[in-house]
């Protein structure tokens, strides 16, 4: 795809099939105070080395709606790579139901990014989300880390935000992410993120 400018003070023409992302970067300097409350009806639970195919379904179950696509796209061995690495961990959500939320942190040598992070819609709004990111957040800050950080956008829930604030995040950069619509290049249905409009190129062209 040629160079596209990007106008800083005002709009910005994508190419037909193209779409955007508003992206906002969150970090946490220090770790929490305590954790929000046990849930016995739910664990945490690391998995080392996720079968792609289930990582996958539960991905999917996730993000679907809301446009998830960067593992959708992934290459199969390109993921199955990623997941094996000895930085990357994985976990998984669990009820009496089996996975309901997913988290992949990424250890640096002195930050961990949250890479994954996300509950299924039936869980969502009844702190199961909670249950997980204090997992995470126990896990990520070990000694030597300085920062944990992760980034949400457009393409997610609304609620996401205002939960990653309320976990002890805080804002530190703005990004726009340009990208093929994943819903015509096939790798997600067309029926996914039903909030962002599917406008066919040659509608634009």
């Amino acid at each position: 795809m040629p160079f596209l400018p990007l106008d800083l003070d005002g709009y910005t023409d994508l190419p037909p099939g193209r779409i955007a992302n508003m992206v906002t970067y969150l970090e946490m300097r220090t770790p929490p105070a305590s954790p929000r409350g046990d849930r016995p009806d739910l664990r945490v639970r690391r998995i080392e080395r996720p079968e792609t195919a289930s990582y996958r379904q539960l991905y999917s179950r996730i993000g679907e709606r809301w446009l998830w696509f960067s593992r959708a796209v992934m290459p199969e061995e390109e993921l199955r790579a990623l997941l094996s690495r000895p930085d990357t961990e994985t976990r998984y959500l669990e009820d009496d139901t089996g996975p309901i939320g997913l988290s992949e942190i990424h250890v640096g040598r002195d930050d961990v990014e949250i890479a994954m992070f996300g509950v299924v819609p039936e869980a969502a709004g009844r702190g199961a989300a909670a249950v997980l990111m204090d997992a995470t957040l126990a896990a990520a800050w070990r000694p030597g880390i300085e920062r944990v950080w992760l980034h949400t956008c457009s393409f997610d829930s609304p609620a996401a935000l205002p939960f990653y604030a309320k976990s002890g995040f805080r804002p530190y950069k703005f990004a726009v992410e340009v990208s093929p619509d994943p819903r015509l290049t096939g790798h997600l249905p067309r029926s996914a993120g039903p909030h962002i409009p599917l406008i066919e190129p040659e509608e634009r062209s």
